[in-house]
């Protein structure tokens, strides 16, 4: 019997990442999960041979019925919506209720092989509480109910999924054109000296990553794996869009936290202190687990990276 790989988040970047991967390398039937499958995404999935499931991440019944017969399972929630709607406490609380609602179906699951959950670092460990990231948070508290669960932990790997080159799309990282001076302007809260771990073109890295993880499960049970593709600055990542879309760019860092904030309410916190963080601790913002890489699962070629990465991004919306 041809086993199941089903994916949560089917519609989304991570999870239609994955099915365009599973898809291609094969050996699997691929289960897509998602809450509406009517939807014109959900349909498109269906003429590729992909069996579309409805379920519902708040309702645990409907997850243990959907995971039913899976022999993997890609794992994924969403902060963002919730926040965008109800703010960071709200957004913490539905995405580790649904985190956690996942782990407990998959933990149902007698034929479960492998579960792969999309996760993050542990900010408040990592920095002995200084920083607090609300959309690392949850998924924390997450990681920590897999890892009480005996059971599923053997199963599990932590998947940590790196910054996407289509984060600049979200206004806080969009470069902004100054007529006056002929350029596009960065505002930043910390300097451009900053690391960051890079993901490239996530619609198409994720999903190699997955089945690379599915493909070897004695290296990869019970273990983190960091996802990403370069190692590169906050500037770097600046000067490689500029390059990418021909635009002459500058790095601006705004004096505070708060400033940053001002300019983008909510959103200008949330993704500052994400930086905060990273700026603060650098090489260690990715650490605390004993991390695997593209090299240690010896990903050798597929990959996109930062610059073609922003290539493949329509920015006729932004800019």
């Amino acid at each position: 019997m041809t086993p199941i790989l089903t994916v949560v988040g089917a519609t989304g970047v991570q999870g239609g990442s994955v099915i365009d991967s599973a898809l291609k390398v094969g050996g699997y039937k691929v289960r897509a999960i998602t809450r509406n499958a009517g939807s014109e995404k959900a349909k498109a999935l269906a003429t590729r041979g992909v069996e579309v499931v409805t379920a519902d991440l708040n309702d645990l019944a409907s997850l243990v019925k959907a995971f039913q017969g899976s022999t993997a399972i890609f794992a994924v929630t969403d902060f963002f919506e919730p926040f965008a709607s109800s703010g960071p406490e709200k957004a913490v609380e539905t995405e580790t209720a649904q985190g956690v609602n996942l782990a407990k179906a998959a933990s149902q699951i007698p034929t479960l092989q492998h579960y792969i959950w999309s996760t993050l670092p542990n900010a408040k460990r990592i920095s002995d509480g200084k920083w607090s990231v609300p959309h690392f948070d949850a998924k924390n508290v997450v990681d920590d109910y897999i890892k009480g669960d005996l059971g599923l932990f053997a199963k599990t790997t932590f998947l940590w999924v790196t910054f996407y080159a289509s984060n600049y799309q979200f206004p806080m990282f969009t470069p902004n054109f100054v007529k006056s001076s002929g350029k596009h302007v960065q505002l930043q809260p910390t300097p451009a000296s900053v690391p960051v771990l890079a993901m490239g073109d996530a619609r198409v890295n994720v999903g190699i990553f997955v089945t690379s993880i599915l493909a070897q499960p004695s290296l990869t049970h019970g273990k983190f794996v960091a996802a990403y593709v370069e190692k590169t600055t906050i500037g770097g990542l600046l000067e490689t869009w500029g390059k990418a879309v021909g635009k002459p760019v500058v790095y601006v860092q705004t004096v505070s936290l708060d400033a940053f904030n001002e300019v983008w309410p909510m959103w200008g916190h949330e993704m500052g202190v994400m930086m905060n963080f990273w700026e603060d601790e650098r090489e260690n913002s990715w650490s605390g687990e004993v991390l695997l890489t593209k090299e240690d699962l010896g990903i050798k070629s597929g990959l996109v990276g930062v610059e073609q990465g922003f290539k493949n991004v329509d920015w006729s919306a932004v800019l």
